[in-house]
């Protein structure tokens, strides 16, 4: 494939192209972020650089939507053995019938203690709600750092919620309501500190310009790394 870019506007969009067998120009934002454009044989360079112009609304969007995608992650059982995680680590699942129902993470294991013989069933809600006990409180912590970081530039503390989502990390609302997803308190602190901050920096930007990527690169200058990890992030 070869490389190309194209300005919509002030925004630079790179993007990667080739000819091939097909009737159709077709333009493909891929989870990564990536932009690839597949053209029929004959079709000009020009022709194609207009179109990815002329697509650039939707690039955008697109952008904007996998920034903070949550890549796919198998099915859990929540039978013995199995692994999940916490702020980034892998703990065993040890499930036993004991005096009362109780979550404990220590030690390398989620040990989980239920009054009757446990069940996947009874295990994932104990488990769900000992991850958002700790969601709030280690997201709350997460976000004062947050705060003390964008303040000099006028970002006042949003409001959060926390709520399970299919296909993001989290977003910010046009009122300035920031949403994190239940599934980022098994990602490690400087991954849920990106994600934050990331949303922080759309209550100054909304959009993914050079001027909001700037923003980012000033308040966390190794933010690159920090998505990169994140975006490989998966519960195995």
């Amino acid at each position: 494939m070869e490389r190309d870019n194209v300005c919509w506007g002030r925004i630079k969009i790179p993007y990667f192209y080739e000819h091939s067998k097909r009737k159709l120009l077709a333009i493909t934002v891929h989870p990564d972020l990536t932009v690839e454009v597949r053209a029929p044989l004959d079709t000009p360079l020009e022709a194609i650089r207009q179109r990815v112009v002329k697509r650039g609304p939707w690039i955008q969007k697109a952008w904007r939507e996998f920034e903070l995608y949550l890549p796919k992650q198998p099915p859990r059982r929540y039978i013995n053995g199995e692994t999940h995680r916490y702020l980034g680590r892998q703990y065993r699942l040890r499930a036993d019938r004991g005096k009362g129902n109780s979550v404990k993470c220590l030690r390398g294991f989620f040990l989980v203690t239920t009054t009757s013989e446990p069940n996947p069933g009874q295990v994932q809600a104990l488990m769900e709600d000992w991850y958002r006990c700790h969601a709030y409180h280690v997201f709350h912590e997460r976000l004062a750092e947050c705060c003390k970081v964008i303040s000099l530039e006028g970002i006042k503390k949003p409001p959060i919620t926390i709520r399970k989502m299919k296909t993001r990390w989290g977003s910010c609302s046009s009122k300035g309501r920031v949403t994190l997803n239940l599934e980022l308190i098994k990602a490690s602190k400087e991954c849920i500190d990106y994600v934050i901050l990331h949303e922080l920096c759309h209550l100054k930007v909304p959009s993914h310009g050079p001027k909001f990527w700037r923003l980012m690169a000033k308040l966390m200058p190794d933010y690159e790394e920090r998505r990169r990890r994140l975006n490989l992030f998966a519960d195995v």
